[in-house]
């Protein structure tokens, strides 16, 4: 086993050994395998593997949206297994922003419909009390991902680009620490898929929010600071991107940004 963990310590991601076995009636698949990494505040790390290689898996493993069958993963000090149910949805909605290979927009909102949606289903609290959606905030990332002009728009009337940094916006709106992108180009063309990729490194740069990428494609994973590589469920082998997606600790927040 490969321990994969930069030079720094306290990391906001960590995963000791964790394991998960699918159970195929009386075949067992290890879909991951006795991995352990660390993910420091403010990285963008990319984990790239052909398909079948338990990349995806690990991304629902470290984002809480399956169990391990041996090992556990700690987020930002928390650990998962610890948490029931409802405390590890109450995680993921305050601490992490997911987007994904299929944009999940709901068709019959607009664009803003679906970020405000996203935002309310978080139920950010403040004192007891619910705190009102940002719309500085909202407008700095709406020019962040350039979208000024498409939010009124209904996903149908978006190109796929479009809809992919609506959901950018919608996983970045609740200001989760940890962004959580599975595929984040499988579904755009070239010329998409590098803008889609250049606004989630900025948002990493600006926002100092740590992101955690999977994908097939090691040029799309070329954009991070670290790339892990991943074969039949192990973590085989890391790099440094070509680009680097490194953010300096301490960066301003997205509130001094704005």
């Amino acid at each position: 086993m490969e321990y994969v963990q930069p030079v720094q310590s306290t990391p906001i991601i960590l995963a000791e050994n964790l394991t998960k076995v699918y159970q195929a009636g009386r075949l067992q698949v290890t879909a991951v395998r006795d991995v352990s990494l660390a993910v420091e505040p403010s990285e963008f790390v990319a984990i790239v593997g052909p398909s079948g290689s338990g990349k995806s898996t690990l991304f629902y493993l470290l984002g809480g949206l399956t169990q391990a069958t041996h090992g556990r993963v700690i987020i930002d000090g928390v650990d998962f297994a610890t948490l029931s149910d409802a405390e590890r949805t109450r995680l993921r909605k305050h601490r992490i922003g997911f987007v994904f290979q299929k944009f999940n927009l709901l068709p019959t909102l607009s664009a803003m419909g679906n970020i405000e949606i996203a935002y309310a289903v978080s139920g950010r609290t403040e004192g007891g009390k619910k705190v009102p959606l940002d719309r500085v905030y909202l407008d700095h990332l709406s020019d962040l991902l350039s979208i000024q002009g498409r939010l009124k728009h209904r996903p149908a009337e978006l190109s796929g680009g479009e809809q992919q940094r609506v959901a950018i916006a919608r996983a970045l709106i609740t200001r989760p620490a940890i962004v959580l992108a599975d595929e984040p180009t499988g579904n755009l063309d070239t010329k998409n898929s590098e803008a889609v990729l250049q606004m989630l490194l900025r948002s990493n740069r600006e926002l100092g929010q740590t992101t955690l990428m999977i994908t097939h494609n090691p040029e799309a994973a070329a954009i991070a600071g670290r790339i892990l590589h991943m074969r039949d469920g192990e973590i085989v082998s890391e790099e440094s991107g070509s680009r680097s997606g490194m953010v300096t600790p301490g960066l301003r927040s997205a509130a001094t940004v704005v």
